[in-house]
């Protein structure tokens, strides 16, 4: 158990289960090799069709895969990748990980209610988030009554019956909260966030809270709208792509084929990165001869290996060292024509710059002189840049000011709004950033409010609702009573794993719509209910008529997904079903809203999106054209709407986190074999470590420093705000990673990242940048108030 310096935890063990397993036993198993230098090739077709086969069979699992991204098929439940405008490969438009997340979605093991009644919630939470992950999937909704050790079943409309009690009995709406994960669709947010709305609540918590909310922020400030403005022919026609906080080899490897196409273009690409990644390195393309004969191309030309959160600085001395140049060869570094006709503050920029040396920005960011006048020289002679990134940038206290120093940069060489230049936040989710334009949003837009109001005749709650840490505190203080997913692992996501426990405990009820068993469904409320829905890949069928479902992707394509497979079981239901149930349950004859209509068709939902949100217009017509259709995007066409109606400058500090003898600054980071919370394998490919997540990445120097050898067993420590976080028996391993950093897998070290720790303005958890001491396992550090 943990605890404060005031008073003992409450821990999870309250409901008999476990936030997280040790597992101690594997530490035997540890296998470290040398990380490859090529991604993908045969060894990634390999891997793909292990998964697949042994979830599911080579049949059910070759149909998966020949409509995976296929126009009018099954759109990857992983990433957000877009799929390519014109031509598709017909035998494998997909990557190694999305044919793991189909394989872990279509897998053919179903968990019914002797599962339940043979395994209690104590027993289940013993295993690792892998094992839970691998017993398959949900065949039919389950209850744990308050004080039971084991979930039941019950029917679909006891469990409908039982939200609306807890619904219905509650002082206010906002003792609510609805979180959704990026998997729900456009349809099922849509309607997801109009029950909520007409409930009564904004509490909207969702995924993008947690990862690239930091970028709507800047991208919203700086160019007056949240998403990037990028297509993928874009970056197929770029001169320079820097690709900043990303490890697209395993987390968007169709990325890599985009990549490829532009270095073959003659784009110059430069990886920014704490972690030399196997994906920037070089590439085998699986789907050519040369790929699969191991003679891939190189895609980094530059790898900037900077210091944990070391990006700002670094923008700012290659900005300081462009205007060095510009200032010598007026004219032939910025745009000034672009800058004067559609940017503001620029003065106050160049202004800014020239308070900064460059040796303390060097130092900084942990790259040398030489190195920065290399990379600044060629973004002086090139005019068509794009830049990428993701969690490595999004998830620090200063997540806001970088991104917009990374929009700066843009602005000074006039790269947005046209061809092969603009932003590209890369989204991690299936369909994150569709769930936003949706409404799924705890600060909704008064457009959005009074459009709903005009559609639907009831008037949404005009105060802002939780995001999702706001959503955890107000768990935990008792302001939330009632919590409700949408898909997602809301546990293994979250911060500050012990806390979001105990907040969860604090509930009246939990609610989970999910496809597959999860740690988030055994840290539950008084009551809870597991409701299983279809995933991406089965049939949903009404009125013996298929149905459709459509995503956004990273780059604003809207698109179709319809279902190949037939359901693993009968007593699934679909999302938006699930929904337009519940409503009926809770408010009855008193909503103002035709959920009947919505049952009847998903047409009628896309109908209702089509009058409630701008850029859907003829969105059912459209989106059953191949390949669907673009939203609209204001930076795309050079129009910034911000409240000086042109792109901003920014100006920023340069503040590093000081770190004491003893202290390392830590990010959470994926395996090869995970898509977010779900863990696929043990097998780190890329990074050559094997049978073990409990793992601590330390420079060589850190490690003798500190006293200790590579493999020895620690506990790592965080001591923020008073509380004693605690994370045991992570093994030791030396890599290639900047002094004073290091590096931990998600979720296992979520428990280290405190709740108050977050990026400014867009209160985004900081799990890239914790500050945390190790000691030799069972040792506790002098600082330390407690071991949990």
């Amino acid at each position: 158990m943990m605890k404060t310096d005031k008073k003992e935890a409450s821990g999870p063990e309250d409901n008999g289960a476990s936030v997280h397993a040790e597992n101690p036993e594997t530490l035997n198993n540890l296998k470290v090799n040398t990380p490859k230098e090529v991604a993908a090739g045969f060894p990634a077709v390999v891997s793909a069709m292990k998964h697949v086969f042994g979830e599911m069979g080579p049949g059910r699992g070759m149909k998966a895969l020949l409509n995976l991204n296929q126009k009018g098929g099954i759109d990857c439940p992983s990433c957000a990748w877009p799929d390519p405008d014109g031509h598709r490969s017909a035998i494998a438009e997909y990557c190694e990980n999305g044919a793991k997340a189909i394989a872990d979605e279509a897998t053919t093991k179903v968990l019914h209610a002797g599962f339940f009644a043979k395994h209690s919630i104590a027993a289940l939470s013993g295993l690792d988030d892998f094992h839970i992950g691998k017993k398959g999937r949900l065949g039919e909704p389950v209850y744990r009554r308050e004080n039971a050790t084991h979930y039941e079943p019950v029917s679909w409309e006891e469990a409908f019956r039982i939200i609306a009690r807890h619904l219905q009995s509650l002082d206010s709406p906002d003792e609510a909260t609805f979180y959704t994960s990026g998997r729900t669709s456009n349809e099922a947010a849509f309607l997801y966030q109009l029950f909520a709305r007409e409930y009564g609540t904004n509490n909207l918590p969702d995924c993008s809270n947690m990862c690239h909310e930091s970028s709507g922020v800047a991208l919203g400030e700086s160019l007056g709208i949240g998403k990037g403005s990028v297509t993928l022919e874009d970056l197929y026609r770029a001169e320079v792509i820097i690709i900043a906080g990303q490890n697209p080899g395993t987390n968007h490897p169709r990325m890599l084929s985009a990549l490829e196409k532009a270095k073959r273009n003659g784009c110059i690409i430069i990886a920014v990165n704490p972690l030399p990644e196997t994906g920037l390195i070089a590439f085998d393309n699986p789907q050519e001869v040369k790929g699969m004969l191991g003679m891939g191309k190189k895609l980094s030309d530059v790898f900037l290996q900077v210091k944990i959160n070391g990006d700002l600085p670094l923008m700012k001395a290659l900005m300081k060292l462009m205007l060095e140049q510009e200032r010598q060869h007026p004219g032939t570094v910025f745009d000034h024509d672009f800058i004067r006709e559609h940017t503001s503050e620029y003065d106050e920029f160049i202004e800014s710059l020239d308070k900064h040396s460059l040796e303390e920005l060097s130092e900084a960011c942990g790259i040398g002189l030489e190195q920065l006048r290399e990379v600044a020289g060629i973004l002086c002679k090139k005019n068509n840049i794009i830049t990428c990134w993701a969690m490595g940038l999004t998830q620090h206290k200063n997540s806001v000011d970088t991104i917009k120093e990374f929009v700066n940069l843009l602005l000074l060489k006039g790269s947005i709004g046209k061809p092969g230049a603009g932003t590209c936040p890369v989204r991690g989710h299936s369909n994150v950033q569709g769930d936003r334009t949706m409404g799924i949003f705890e600060q909704p837009s008064q457009e959005l409010l009074d459009s709903i109001a005009r559609n639907f005749g009831f008037h949404p709650p005009q105060h802002y609702g939780f995001d999702v840490v706001n959503s955890i505190k107000a768990m935990h203080d008792g302001r939330v009573k009632v919590f409700m997913g949408m898909g997602g692992n809301f546990l293994s996501a979250t911060p500050d794993t012990l806390y979001t426990a105990q907040a969860l405990q604090q509930c009246r009820l939990t609610v989970q719509v999910s496809t597959k068993l999860n740690r988030g469904h055994l840290i539950t409320g008084k009551e809870a209910l597991i409701l299983p829905t279809f995933g991406r890949s089965d049939i949903h069928e009404v009125g013996g008529e298929k149905q459709f479902v459509s995503c956004e992707n990273s780059m604003g394509v809207v698109q179709m997904s319809q279902g190949r497979l037939q359901p693993v079981s009968t007593h699934l239901r679909s999302e938006t079903a699930i929904i337009c149930h519940l409503v009926k349950a809770v408010l009855g004859n008193r909503s103002k809203v035709n959920w009947d209509r919505f049952l009847d068709h998903n047409d009628h939902i896309r109908d209702a999106i089509e009058a409630t949100i701008p850029g859907f217009e003829q969105y059912n017509k459209r989106v059953r054209e191949p390949g669907g259709f673009y939203l609209p995007n204001s930076a795309r066409e050079k129009r910034f709407p911000t409240d000086t109606l042109k792109a901003r400058f920014h100006v920023s500090d340069v503040e590093m986190v000081h770190l004491e003898d003893d202290e390392l600054l830590m990010m959470t980071i994926r395996s090869h074999d995970q898509f977010n919370t779900t863990v696929y394998g043990l097998e780190d490919r890329y990074r050559g470590i094997h049978n073990e997540r409990r793992i601590i990445l330390m420079n060589t120097k850190d490690i003798e420093k500190l006293g200790y050898r590579d493999r020895d067993v620690v506990d790592l420590y965080n001591d923020h705000g008073g509380t004693a976080r605690v994370a045991r028996k992570f093994v030791i391993i030396a890599y290639n990673i900047p002094e004073k950093c290091c590096a931990t897998y998600f979720p296992e070290a979520n428990v280290l990242v405190p709740i108050g720790t977050v990026a400014d303005q867009s209160n985004t958890p900081a799990s890239k940048s914790v500050v945390l001491r190790i000691k030799k396992h069972g040792d506790v550090p002098k600082k330390s108030t407690a071991a949990g």
